[in-house]
């Protein structure tokens, strides 16, 4: 009787048993799911923030690749700087030494033509709104010179600029640029601004449109926003910094008055 009680308790404990790769077969199925579903979550998570940063990027602050030297040495070629969207959104308007980004259409560029490749320029869209390809053609960054209703004229006998009168004490300017090689006096309209680059001899600025519909002039509303911080390189990391020389001067309504 102890002998068969033995093998009937050995038939029981050893009757379940499975072989190492039927184990590890069961066990790499069930793994799979869980797998699956791991990746599913990080793509939907990636999309999610994607969508985010995009939103992000097109209501509050822009990332905004620096294509040309027409900003030397404020900003460089290469530069990554993040363009502050809320800036002008609750009443204000931009002031005299803003560095600005607009888009120059029917200002600085003519209207474009339709008919392009709609899903390439989608693409380089986005990639240009996340700072990882340059601004699309018509989107340029200048220094607010002149508001509505200014008269900005240059230069004035020691070669200064001149607004509303008073001369202006460009230290931002590129060295060895004079304020403006083109002689001009202007009166900017209410709504628009007079812009210009930091390196004048190397910017294509409201200057070379005087004689084309609009002036040279840009339309408030088609400022995208200001620069407001440097983002790479890491070396000069920070906000931008501002300019007093624009300090004292009279409104234009007070001037004319």
């Amino acid at each position: 009787m102890d002998t068969e009680a033995q093998h009937m308790e050995r038939d029981r404990s050893s009757g379940p048993a499975e072989g190492p790769e039927e184990g590890s077969r069961s066990t790499h199925v069930r793994d799979r799911p869980v797998m699956s579903v791991t990746w599913g979550r990080a793509i939907f998570l990636g999309m999610l923030c994607t969508v985010a940063l995009l939103l992000f990027s097109a209501f509050v602050l822009q990332p905004f690749l620096i294509p040309s030297g027409s900003m030397e040495p404020t900003l460089r070629v290469g530069d990554r700087v993040l363009v502050n969207k809320l800036a002008y959104r609750f009443g204000s308007d931009p002031r005299r030494g803003d560095v600005v980004v607009f888009d120059g259409t029917g200002s600085f560029v003519q209207e474009p033509a339709s008919g392009g490749n709609a899903v390439g320029e989608l693409l380089h869209g986005v990639a240009a709104s996340l700072g990882l390809a340059e601004p699309a053609g018509s989107d340029f960054v200048k220094r607010v010179v002149g508001v509505g209703g200014d008269r900005v004229v240059c230069c004035d006998e020691r070669g200064r600029l001149q607004v509303n009168g008073a001369p202006v004490d460009e230290e931002y300017l590129h060295p060895g640029d004079h304020p403006s090689d083109v002689a001009f006096d202007i009166v900017v309209p209410d709504g628009r601004l007079w812009v210009m680059g930091d390196h004048r001899s190397n910017s294509r600025d409201s200057r070379d449109h005087l004689g084309q519909p609009g002036g040279g002039m840009v339309p408030v509303e088609r400022v995208i926003g200001r620069v407001d911080w440097l983002g790479w390189p890491l070396g000069r990391l920070g906000s931008l910094e501002g300019t007093d020389a624009f300090t004292g001067i009279r409104p234009a309504d007070a001037h004319h008055g």
